[in-house]
């Protein structure tokens, strides 16, 4: 279970948490415009847009978490469970496999009206990457500097909504994500004034009862709505230090903690880490389950116009800086 949210000051960002259970070997991975891209039924890609976001690289091969591209598009995949149908391939379409969809996207696209124009001919395929990695799953969000998108491959066909709260999470499908926002037109972030009754003498018996009803559990739907109230109505300097940080506190809103969250006997999930990327600047952030401490990598301070994949290990150890 995941949430990918968007957030705007002055530059422009985006990112999630990656709520699982386990962690594979994971990696801050840079893709320069020389590397040749290899797709199952599409034509490699030897000269594309720059990529760095999180995947786990398999035989040379980066399998993407959420990323973004030095044009400033960014890109999540997300658990789908139940929803998601992968269809067989067909003449006339490109046939993606789910595990190729972030690439081949960030590598083509320099804006959401590409993507869009993309996506028109697009098939999502049932193609394992390998016997030992079978498919997840997906439904994705993508944006851009403007504007949002969500991509869901279910048995109706492939579905394209656009995103005005700049959030995805689970189930249900994203439609449905949305409407239910309406159930909680009366949350504020002010005091509230009572409305229950003239003949009940209610009154106000602490801060922040505005945002009672805002759901508090760590189901999907719970999480949409709790980060769409908190990054609407966040408020954040426009440094960049104070965008960060306070995107990573939005994130927090709705990140898992061990031991609330079995999901098997002895499992529990987490968040492995979350993510922000500054879509102007091609920074990625990240902190780690273990280490909340902001870790950074500029993709521009990389050979971009090399050929080959530079990868960052994770810093997942604790830190703790001494006061004294």
């Amino acid at each position: 279970m995941c949430t990918a949210i968007t957030y705007t000051t002055k530059d422009h960002y985006f990112g999630r948490n990656l709520d699982l259970e386990y962690s594979y070997d994971e990696t801050v991975t840079v893709v320069p415009r020389n590397f040749p891209l290899v797709f199952r039924h599409k034509e490699s890609i030897n000269k594309h847009y720059a990529i760095i976001g999180m995947a786990y690289v398999v035989n040379g091969y980066p399998l993407y978490y959420d990323a973004i591209n030095e044009m400033g598009v960014g890109m999540a995949g997300l658990n789908f469970p139940d929803n998601c149908h992968y269809n067989q391939c067909a003449e006339d379409k490109d046939n993606i496999a789910p595990f190729e969809f972030i690439p081949y996207i960030l590598a083509n696209c320099k804006n959401i009206c590409e993507v869009k124009d993309r996506l028109k001919n697009i098939n999502i395929i049932n193609e394992n990457f390998s016997n030992n990695l079978p498919l997840t799953p997906l439904h994705w969000i993508i944006t851009d500097k403007n504007e949002t998108i969500v991509v869901e491959q279910i048995k109706d066909g492939l579905k394209i909504y656009d995103n005005p709260v700049g959030v995805l999470t689970n189930n249900p499908s994203f439609d449905m994500q949305l409407f239910a926002l309406n159930n909680y037109i009366n949350l504020t972030v002010k005091q509230p004034e009572c409305h229950f009754s003239d003949k009940a003498e209610l009154f106000r018996y602490s801060r922040g009862m505005g945002a009672i009803g805002l759901p508090g559990d760590v189901s999907s739907q719970s999480r949409f709505v709790r980060a769409a109230f908190n990054k609407l109505n966040s408020k954040s300097g426009e440094e960049e230090v104070k965008s960060v940080e306070q995107f990573f506190h939005i994130l927090g809103s709705v990140e898992q903690i061990r031991g609330c969250n079995e999901i098997d006997d002895s499992k529990y999930e987490i968040t492995v880490y979350s993510s922000c990327a500054n879509l102007d600047k091609g920074v990625y952030y990240y902190t780690t389950y273990n280490n909340r401490r902001i870790t950074a990598i500029d993709m521009h301070k990389v050979d971009l116009d090399g050929s080959g994949l530079t990868q960052y290990s994770l810093v997942t150890d604790g830190q703790i800086l001494c006061g004294n």
